[in-house]
C-alpha cells in the first residue's frame, strides 16, 4: 500500500493554468499553488471566484486547470 494515493500526486510536475483567459505553462507544480493560494487570498469578488476554482483544480492534481465551467 501506497503512503500517498496515487491519485493526490501530481502525474507531472508541469502544470498547465488559464484563469481570466491567461495560458500559462508552470514547470514547478508547488509554485502554482502557491500563486492561485495568494491570489484567491488577495482578491474579492469574481477574481476571487477564478482564482479558487483554478486552486481547487490544482489540489485535485489535475494537469490542467481552468477556470471556465
Amino acid at each position: 500500500m501506497l503512503k500517498t494515493p496515487e491519485l493526490a500526486m501530481p502525474k507531472s510536475c508541469k502544470v498547465t493554468t488559464v484563469c481570466n483567459g491567461r495560458r500559462e505553462v508552470w514547470s514547478d507544480y508547488e509554485e502554482a499553488k502557491a500563486y492561485f493560494l495568494e491570489l484567491m487570498m488577495s482578491t474579492d469578488g469574481e477574481e476571487h471566484e477564478r482564482a479558487a476554482c483554478v486552486y481547487i483544480q490544482l489540489m485535485h492534481g489535475l494537469d490542467e486547470c481552468s477556470d471556465e465551467d
